[in-house]
């Protein structure tokens, strides 16, 4: 099965960066997301809001690197909890938890000022996103260790596979 949400849009808040009894950093954010269609009677796109969460070293990143207005891109899956209101009353309430996060534009795009180019710091080198380390890649899978940029094929016998 899978669960895997890619958004894409700007802050409408200011990231709210809290920790759990146990000092776990958790930060909590909204975006406010376009819609690809026009709506027919007005012409006009709707936009939704997303509830994003962020856990551990994604949630101190997002805390001190993203503020209100700015272009996130969150990488992440859907989640959906049930819970009581005050008055008792069952309620259920959908988020995106957040495995990376990156930036959106440039920072000089969220001053109001020059290019977009997501992903990417006006300097023109990668400029953001944080997830928690992932386990070693196997050997020959994904990226090669060493200097290569490329895994030579060694059973390739020139026949395409399908």
């Amino acid at each position: 099965m899978l669960n895997k949400i890619f958004l894409m849009g700007r802050l409408t808040r200011d990231p709210e960066l809290r920790r759990t009894q146990t000092g776990t950093p958790v930060a909590s954010f909204s975006l406010a997301v376009d819609r690809d269609f026009k709506d027919k009677a007005t012409g006009e796109r709707s936009t939704d809001f997303i509830d994003v969460v962020a856990w551990r070293q994604t949630a101190e990143f997002v805390s001190r690197y993203f503020t209100k207005g700015r272009m996130a891109v969150v990488e992440g899956r859907l989640q959906i909890r049930d819970w009581t209101d005050k008055e008792g009353g069952k309620r259920r309430s959908a988020e995106v938890i957040a495995d990376q996060v990156y930036f959106g534009d440039s920072k000089r795009d969220s001053d109001g000022g020059g290019y977009s180019n997501a992903g990417y710091a006006s300097g023109g080198g990668y400029s953001g996103g944080y997830a928690a380390p992932s386990a070693p890649a196997p050997s020959g899978y994904g990226a090669p260790s060493g200097g290569d940029q490329f895994a030579e094929l060694s059973d390739d016998d020139g026949e395409l596979p399908f």
